[in-house]
């Protein structure tokens, strides 16, 4: 999409917002509270600027951001009914639904955001890797459920071939590497940025240098499936019965949020860094770089991820909940009034 158009596009989305988010408004019909929660990651970012804009006070009287650590986190947020709209991997959100958890896909808006960074200059393909350690987080999650996929698509048993050395979150294993405890690693971003923008510079670039993006897994899912370089990995679901024009309006101002970041990269570098603390201006800019972020919705999406569930249920079932979720998973706006 050229500037012109995208403008044109943000211009007529944000006018949508206003007049949806005006008759909700209307003698202050707000919802009491509207939690919104995202991972220290990048399909977090359009959340966080909706936050702390206030871009979203229209929708409800109180409005605010809860990061989680891992998905076990996000699952007993979701189960005890403590947020609104989450982002969330792809995986766990069909889970959710098929273990009769009440949540509806709203978009999918990260379609790859998962590297290896390596200290060895000679990894370049997953072959390359046999007989290596290679630091996971999220064991039976969206990393280790995309490395070993691509890694048995490329020869090589993950019982016998490689060894797998799984932490807590992408944190844990972006210390590792960053301190010579590991040579390989898989991290989503912004964890990768962060591991490189620490070994460029200071004291820890003299004690470990030479670390590199040494295999975009979007590039090597291309390959292993001959699809585009896109991995329908995390967007938002809405929890309960949240109203729909409330998620309507949501996913708008969310897909014009998004479009605002990807054309001006720094515009909310602050606000990232004050929700995410742990990580620096730089990395979460250098993440946005690194990443494929599109906000599709839903329904749009529905092609490429029964794909991807498709995959994991051959796999193993208990990915994706034993089956591939039916249509009342994928939220659908309503149409036009005539």
């Amino acid at each position: 999409m050229d500037r012109r158009r995208r403008s044109h596009v943000a211009a007529l989305i944000a006018l949508w917002l206003c007049l949806a988010t005006a008759a909700l408004a209307a003698d202050d019909q707000r919802l009491e509270r509207l939690t919104v929660a995202g991972p220290p990651a990048a399909v977090s970012y359009p959340l966080i600027e909706l936050v702390e804009s206030g871009a979203l006070d229209a929708l409800a009287r109180r409005v605010e951001f809860v990061s989680w650590r891992d998905p076990d986190q996000v699952r007993a947020l979701i189960l005890r009914d403590e947020v609104d709209l989450v982002a969330l991997p792809s995986n766990v959100a069909a889970n959710l639904y098929n273990r009769g958890v009440e949540i509806r896909l709203v978009n999918i808006s990260a379609w790859g955001l998962l590297w290896l960074l390596s200290r060895d200059p000679d990894i370049a393909r997953l072959e390359d890797l046999a007989g290596a350690e290679i630091v996971v987080p999220f064991r039976g999650d969206m990393p280790d459920i995309i490395l070993g996929e691509l890694l048995a698509r490329n020869g090589l048993d993950v019982r016998s071939d490689v060894r797998l050395r799984y932490v807590a979150s992408p944190m844990d294993a972006m210390q590792l590497i960053i301190m010579r405890r590991a040579s390989h690693a898989v991290l989503s971003e912004p964890a990768a940025s962060m591991a490189l923008e620490k070994t460029a510079s200071g004291m820890t670039g003299l004690i470990a240098p030479d670390l590199h993006r040494a295999i975009d897994l979007q590039s090597a899912w291309a390959t292993a499936f001959e699809r585009d370089a896109r991995i329908p990995q995390a967007g938002i679901v809405a929890v309960g019965p949240l109203p729909e024009p409330v998620i309507e309006a949501f996913a708008n101002a969310y897909a014009d949020a998004l479009e605002r970041l990807l054309a001006d990269p720094g515009r909310a570098a602050g606000q990232i860094v004050a929700a995410l603390p742990m990580l620096t201006e730089t990395a979460a800019v250098e993440a946005i770089t690194h990443s494929r972020l599109e906000a599709v919705a839903a329904t749009e999406a529905r092609e490429a991820l029964e794909f991807f569930y498709r995959i994991l249920e051959q796999r193993s079932p208990a990915l994706i909940g034993g089956r591939l979720p039916d249509n009342g998973f994928y939220f659908t706006p309503r149409p036009p009034e005539p």
